[in-house]
């Protein structure tokens, strides 16, 4: 699809997360996946009113599930796939979140369009997938 003149383009998507307990999801995807956690700011009763959670240059934001979020939908419903620079960085990283009891759901595996992925689901559900394929 061609842009035309005055489009809009977009470079980048952030997907947005809610938990149950964020600060818990928070942690665990610092242990887990070796996740950056830059920003924190907390909501009331010890939730989470928005956090951002870095993966190298890839950023996935996040806060504690709200009755009102618009549009509504529940924690455990929620896909991110992170792009990791070479297949070997994604073994490591595999054995990493093995390590810390991630909840492997897609194993290890080269697809047939030259990825090297694997998929876990965080402590609330949350489907995280990691591989080398890169949209173009």
């Amino acid at each position: 699809m061609s842009s035309s003149s005055g489009a809009v383009r977009f470079t980048h998507a952030i997907p947005c997360l809610s938990y149950t307990n964020a600060h818990t999801a928070i942690q665990w995807l610092v242990e887990a996946f070796g996740a950056e956690a830059r920003h924190i700011y907390d909501g009331p009763s010890g939730t989470v009113a928005h956090a951002e959670v870095w993966f190298g240059d890839a950023c996935v934001m996040m806060g504690s599930l709200k009755e009102n979020n618009m549009p509504p939908h529940r924690a455990g419903e929620s896909a991110v796939y992170v792009i990791v620079a070479s297949a070997a960085e994604v073994d490591q990283l595999h054995e990493r979140a093995v390590q810390h009891g991630a909840n492997i759901v897609m194993p290890l595996h080269d697809t047939d369009y030259g990825s090297h992925d694997f998929a876990a689901l965080d402590n609330e559900g949350n489907f995280w997938g990691f591989g080398t394929y890169v949209p173009v």
